[in-house]
């Protein structure tokens, strides 16, 4: 295990098991040394999620036939070494202490502590989602916004990236902020509009924020807000219907550079999504109307092109 520690080698998996099947066989004290000098044998995310995992099981427990204190003691080395690795690799083992320090408050919190301090220079926004939703599924859901206003300061999803694999996290994010209240869907906005410049995305958003009232699918939230539907020519959603509108302009244009006749119908049918965006304006009808004729005029080359503009738009 110290040989190959910082060489590859395709047998360290099966090697990491046998050896902590070995230390079982042989008794607690065994299994304890491993974890106390796991840096000299075992990378981080192999403590974590081999060495760690499976000292906490049931499996063990029973096969060792421990008492509580000694369960105890044994559970309390796992947890300190599941903090060690998370704090020499947050990306790869965070969550896996997380997971490991669950009914211990202080190595729990712990845990959290250097996640969010690994947050801001070590993690991506993938890893914090990931963490973000476990936060939420454990009912820590201001932790889990915390995580995901944190996820999207990395985000970043360009015009046409309407399929990215992020998109399902922002929607998550967004709706967690909504269920939480007024303020939490305020701060989280600015945050999407400078993140997200995908036109689709934004306006799912948008029509997600005004469907119901943000904080009232808590009861325990309820009470911070009147009850009523947030208002469009208000803050924070004025400035989400701003940038969705911006974005239907800046991508409109993005596609007209490079345009084929195979793909008219389909930028048709994204004009007619930008259509009922900019409905939701208070004046968004006429904004609508000097955007198309705008596209008419500068675009007037593309006669086909313009010539189904003007059948569905006028």
């Amino acid at each position: 295990m110290r040989i190959t520690l910082s060489t590859l080698n395709w047998r360290r998996r099966e090697m990491v098991r046998w050896l902590v099947t070995c230390a079982t066989e042989v008794g607690v004290y065994a299994l304890d040394s491993i974890m106390q000098g796991w840096f000299t044998l075992f990378t981080p995310t192999e403590a974590t999620g081999i060495v760690a995992t499976t000292v906490m099981s049931n499996s063990t427990i029973v096969r060792l036939h421990l008492d509580c204190h000694q369960q105890e003691n044994l559970a309390s080395s796992a947890r300190t070494l599941a903090l060690q690795c998370a704090m020499k690799d947050p990306q790869n083992c965070a969550l896996s202490a997380l997971t490991l320090c669950e009914k211990d408050h202080i190595a729990f919190e712990t845990a959290y502590q250097i996640v969010l301090d690994a947050a801001a220079t070590g993690m991506s926004y993938t890893q914090l989602f990931t963490i973000a939703r476990y936060m939420e599924h454990r009912s820590y859901p201001m932790r889990a916004y915390k995580l995901a206003t944190l996820a999207m300061v990395h985000l970043n999803l360009s015009y046409n990236q309407d399929t990215h694999p992020a998109i399902n996290d922002v929607l998550w994010a967004c709706a967690l902020s909504h269920s939480l209240g007024k303020n939490e869907l305020a701060a989280v906005i600015p945050l999407v509009v400078k993140s997200v410049k995908c036109a689709t995305v934004l306006s799912d958003i948008l029509r997600r924020c005004t469907l119901t009232t943000p904080g009232m699918v808590s009861a325990l939230h309820s009470r911070r807000n009147s009850g009523k539907l947030m208002s469009l020519d208000k803050a924070p959603l004025r400035q989400l219907l701003d940038a969705t509108i911006g974005a239907y302009i800046n991508t409109t244009h993005s596609r007209l550079t490079h345009i084929s006749p195979r793909h008219y119908s389909e930028f048709i049918e994204f004009l007619g999504k930008a259509r009922e965006t900019f409905r939701m304006a208070r004046v968004g009808h006429i904004q609508f109307t000097q955007f198309i004729d705008n596209l008419k005029q500068i675009y007037k080359g593309k006669k086909k092109l313009m010539m189904l503009v003007r059948e569905r738009f006028g």
